[in-house]
């Protein structure tokens, strides 16, 4: 079968729409978890969730795209990052987590899948807004939780890196790391880094 444009999914759908992905999320997670990566196969998957493997190459395009999908939903944070009472405090519990939760084999799966998902800017007749790639989705999640770590720093009065910085002095040495170099990162490491962020911060 030919492979199709993916349709950008940058915002989650509704109504029917938002059933298939439902259906199909799941019957990634539950091949995977039964057979393993050798049991993800967009028919296989396809006939799990109940829907025809058009839909699937419809929505998603292909394999790498779906799993991508899949990946951003499953990196989602699931609540505000917790409050420890100071930037400082806050940054480096955030870290930590970060590091600890992507450092397991299924974290750093669903990271290589988020980061090898088709980039629509390269598909033909695709939507070319970065925000629909599942890489900026998921530096979404990651900017959105530090923001509200900086706002919540900002209202106790204290001097807050911008987003941006700590994306590029915290996040992105952790995810280089995590995809390339995973042995021996610790949560020190993950401390380190906060603490030249806001060492360098004027």
């Amino acid at each position: 079968m030919t492979e199709r444009p993916p349709t950008p999914f940058a915002t989650r759908p509704g109504g029917r729409s938002a059933r298939v992905q439902q259906a199909v999320h799941r019957a990634v997670r539950d091949l995977e978890a039964a057979e393993g990566r050798a049991g993800l196969t967009v028919p296989a998957i396809a006939a799990a969730a109940g829907v025809t493997p058009s839909t699937v190459y419809r929505r998603w395009g292909d394999l790498a795209t779906l799993l991508a999908d899949v990946a951003v939903e499953r990196l989602r944070p699931d609540g505000p990052p917790a409050d420890h009472g100071g930037l400082r405090a806050d940054l480096a519990a955030w870290a930590e987590q970060f590091t600890e939760e992507l450092a397991t084999p299924a974290g750093r799966r669903y990271l290589r899948d988020a980061v090898g998902g088709a980039d629509p800017d390269d598909t033909p007749g695709a939507a070319t807004t970065p925000s629909t790639t599942a890489a900026h989705r998921c530096s979404d999640h990651a900017a959105a939780q530090l923001t509200a770590i900086g706002v919540r720093a900002a209202g106790r009065g204290e001097a807050v890196p911008s987003v941006e910085s700590l994306l590029d002095t915290v996040v992105a040495p952790l995810v280089y790391r995590l995809l390339f170099r995973p042995d021996g990162l610790t949560p020190a490491y993950a401390h380190a880094l906060v603490e030249a962020a806001l060492r360098d911060h004027p």
